[in-house]
């Protein structure tokens, strides 16, 4: 904190520059409620992101269900197949997505201020000359005036008009300011105009080629090996779940190229703090998706193939409205290869592709610790962890919020901005997570019961229950700092950090499942999402990295 002199006024001390910045997190946060420019921008990019979030495991949901019309070999070959698949996108889809955003973002910032700088001096280069132009005319016909009878002097010649005897200085200095308001004006249509053309983005030609490619691999990969990949998810070669997984998983798997490309794009109207516009079209292509799965599925009777058939061309109309509206916006072809970034690409999503695996192999982890105490264990496990979860889908629309944010003000060096903005969201993270306790909490303990009818289950439900619901704030947190550190560009110590805590974790699951059982595997838990947000309020709250300008700065 700054030291106060005797007038009241605060003062940086040089032993300041010494201190930690940890009281950042706290500042203003007596304001966290105020609905000022600050909070609007971040919830008008946070709530459209966060229902998109959420479109996709509700028509998920509504699939499952028509799916398990058709049977319980139908439903469960599905299951596996959509596991498999999830699993092969997220591992490409969340370093591409999350690079894309902060990318675009920062690119797009950089490329406005230069727009606009030079639109400026080009402005201000013609005003000077007309202005030039202008006291060398009326210098001119007073000259002139000398030589001439009143009448001539007061013609008008061509477009500027002489001054005669009678006339004051100031009324020379109206027509000046008149005609810099002419220029003015039209240096305002030329701003205009420019911002109607298509803008020159590297980052998105990259993202979208990354994103092709991307596909065409997870395409390839899962068609040829579609068998021996279901083998490894535990199908045997005369279960009679095989042959229903091979045909929905390849017929499915058609649809990577699309899914890859539309997730791209998203992360390319998330640099442009644009979340609104993939809500909707992702919003039509899954209602599209609803409607063709009973057409398809029980209509033309093509069963499990009908629902992969339903999704693969809602997936395809989704990237093809998403293209058509991108292209209005972007040149999506650039110059030269040269001014794609792909190593650049290449080396962060290499780093947040670590982040990932890591992230991953935790939660599988556990998962497979869990189901080593039996089924009964393992059901109530599952549960849990997927309400745990849950708060992903409302904190990830304010990480999406802050990272765009954040990569703007970054670019633009408005460190003010960066620190409002930082600070609002991670306390209106906190207060969503406290929010999110109290809602799981009374409502995981009286509805147990509609998860699973077994009183064995029921019982374990609830003794996981004050993990589940008091880490809420803590996972509203951690899954905001990526945020806040992606919107840094901060890519090398989040995917370092989350591998050094992925590795403590490892050791407690092991240790506390085998001391605790099925309470020991939630502790652990709750230390891993703990040491997750503690590895981003130690970045930021020591002001280092991209965070060293906290260093010496006011938090009051």
């Amino acid at each position: 904190m700054d030291i106060m002199d005797e007038n009241g006024s605060s003062s940086n001390a040089p032993k300041n520059k010494r201190n930690l910045p940890v009281s950042v997190f706290f500042k203003d946060a007596r304001h966290v409620f105020k609905m000022d420019s600050i909070a609007k921008e971040i919830l008008g990019i946070a709530f459209p992101s966060a229902l998109a979030v959420a479109a996709d495991p509700i028509a998920s949901l509504i699939d499952t269900a028509f799916i398990g019309h058709l049977g319980p070999v139908e439903l469960a070959a599905a299951g596996v197949s959509i596991a498999l698949f999830n699993q092969a996108s997220r591992i490409t889809i969340f370093p591409l997505v999350s690079i894309t955003t902060s990318f675009v973002a920062e690119e797009s910032t950089i490329e406005k201020i230069n727009t606009e700088k030079k639109l400026t001096d080009k402005t201000k280069s013609k005003e000077v000359m007309h202005d030039d132009h202008s006291l060398q005319d009326i210098e001119k016909g007073a000259s002139k005036e000398k030589n001439e009878t009143p009448t001539e002097s007061s013609a008008v010649r061509g477009n500027t008009t002489c001054v005669p005897e009678n006339v004051e200085m100031d009324d020379c200095n109206t027509s000046i300011c008149k005609s810099t308001t002419e220029t003015s004006s039209s240096s305002n249509k030329s701003v205009s105009k420019a911002g109607r053309k298509k803008r020159h983005i590297a980052s998105a030609s990259t993202a979208l080629l990354f994103g092709t490619i991307l596909g065409l691999l997870q395409a390839t990969t899962l068609i040829f090996a579609a068998k021996p990949l279901l083998a490894a998810m535990g199908l045997k070669p005369d279960s009679p779940m095989l042959n229903p997984a091979i045909k929905y998983l390849r017929l499915r798997s058609l649809g990577a190229p699309a899914v890859l490309l539309s997730l791209a794009m998203q992360g390319i109207f998330r640099g442009f703090k644009d979340t609104t516009t993939p809500l909707y079209v992702i919003l039509s292509g899954y209602a599209l998706n609803v409607i063709l799965d009973p057409v398809l599925i029980f209509y033309c009777k093509l069963g499990i193939k009908g629902a992969a058939i339903s999704h693969v061309l809602s997936q395809y109309l989704m990237a093809l409205a998403l293209m058509v509206i991108l292209t209005r916006k972007v040149d999506l072809v650039p110059p030269s290869i040269k001014d794609l970034q792909i190593f650049r690409f290449l080396k962060n999503g290499g780093l947040l592709l670590a982040r990932v695996i890591a992230v991953t192999f935790c939660q599988t982890l556990a998962a497979s610790l869990a189901a080593r105490f039996g089924p009964i264990p393992m059901a109530a496990f599952q549960t849990c962890l997927q309400v745990w979860l849950t708060s992903s889908l409302l904190a990830d629309g304010l990480a999406v919020a802050v990272q765009a944010i954040l990569a703007c003000s970054f670019a633009e060096k408005d460190y003010e901005k960066v620190l409002v903005a930082a600070t609002r969201t991670l306390q209106m993270s906190f207060v969503l997570g406290v929010g999110l306790s109290f809602a799981v909490g009374v409502g995981l303990y009286f509805g147990a019961g509609i998860f699973s009818k077994s009183v064995l289950v029921v019982h374990l439900i609830r003794i996981g229950l004050p993990f589940v619901a008091a880490t809420q704030p803590i996972n509203s947190l951690a899954f905001v700092f990526d945020g806040v550190n992606y919107g840094a560009s901060d890519f090398a110590y989040s995917a370092y950090s989350l591998v050094t805590v992925s590795l403590a974790s490892v050791a407690s699951l092991f240790l506390l499942s085998k001391s605790k059982g099925f309470v020991g595997i939630w502790i652990a838990l709750t230390i891993y999402m703990s040491l997750r947000m503690f590895a981003g309020v130690w970045r930021m709250g020591t002001g280092t990295g991209p965070w060293r300008f906290l260093r010496g700065r006011s938090m009051s």
